[in-house]
């Protein structure tokens, strides 16, 4: 049972808590006339924590975002692929959440703190829905934002405590996919969030050397902390090892889980290591590297998402 009263909730004492994953994401509409559900997808793992899916009949890219509760502040980490809130109502919902939540455990004052796993487009769209927002800070997509934002002296390899009020989060960068990039560890749930780092999905390394260092450091790091599931920014892996949706995909049946296990991290630190100095594509059981790729990998991948619509429209 979560210790829990309306004033102070400890964080500490029953981490890792046993939440609820057991969910079926919402994986698109077969076509434009069946039912594509809500905008946005939200599941509550436990009472101080949120998982929310961005619907792939807003945007392709589908992303998974994070809203974490602390007692003196949440965290949104992401804001999605699409601008417009009458297409994707985030703020409206984030707000909700968050009245939800101070109904239970009221405050005279909640802050929230909007943040990026990274800074790309497809995760950082929506911001503009929390300007003028009050108790707000969003923290800009660049590098250089982030480390001061956080308090980074030693980038990227420095771990630093980000306080909710009693849930510290730990936070490390994880450069090589984005120049930005964090993980963030959070000792309640013992999720590691990482973005488009690690996940069930294609894994874009930028910066070969860069992404292995990261991956390196990301194995020291799970070895000394009980993470329970490795949460990523996405699903684009089907059931079948090996087998990726094509890209732009707005239709997944049969995806595989959104989590991974905490041994992934070093299976994929394995995979990059055996191909480093490679620009190749190289499938694995649940995730594909792309290793810093080259244009005729890129073009093979977008020709494929062509002749996926293709065949669709048939």
């Amino acid at each position: 049972m979560t210790p829990m009263t309306d004033s102070w909730i400890d964080f500490v004492t029953c981490a890792p808590v046993a939440g609820s994953l057991d969910v079926t994401w919402n994986h698109g509409a077969r076509s434009k006339r069946a039912a594509a559900g809500p905008p946005i997808q939200v599941h509550r793992y436990d009472g101080h924590t949120v998982i929310l899916r961005q619907s792939k009949s807003v945007h392709y890219e589908a992303p998974f975002l994070y809203l974490l509760f602390g007692n003196d502040r949440a965290l949104l980490l992401d804001t999605g692929a699409t601008a417009e809130p009458e297409l994707f109502p985030l703020r409206e919902t984030v707000d909700e959440l968050i009245a939800d939540w101070l109904a239970r455990h009221p405050r005279d004052r909640y802050e929230l703190v909007v943040a990026h796993s990274h800074g790309h487009g497809d995760h950082v769209a929506a911001d503009g829905q929390f300007a003028g927002r009050a108790d707000t800070t969003v923290v800009a997509r660049e590098v250089e934002a982030v480390q001061q934002f956080f308090g980074f002296d030693d980038w990227p390899a420095q771990i630093v405590p980000f306080d909710l009020g009693g849930r510290v989060l730990e936070i490390t960068g994880s450069p090589g996919h984005h120049r930005a990039a964090v993980t963030i560890y959070d000792p309640w749930t013992g999720f590691l969030l990482t973005g488009d780092t690690v996940l069930p999905g294609r894994l874009y390394v930028d910066d070969a050397a860069v992404f292995l260092a990261s991956m390196d450091r990301l194995v020291e790091f799970v070895r000394t902390r009980p993470v329970t599931q490795v949460m990523g920014g996405h699903i684009e892996m089907r059931r079948a090892p090996g087998r990726d949706f094509p890209l732009g995909a707005t239709y997944q049946p049969g995806e595989r889980p959104l989590q991974l296990g905490a041994d992934r991290i070093t299976v994929i630190r394995d995979a990059a290591t055996a191909i480093a100095g490679q620009r190749v594509v190289r499938a694995f059981d649940d995730f594909i590297i792309y290793n810093e790729p080259r244009k005729r990998d890129l073009l093979k991948l977008m020709g494929r998402a062509v002749l996926s619509k293709i065949v669709r429209r048939r």
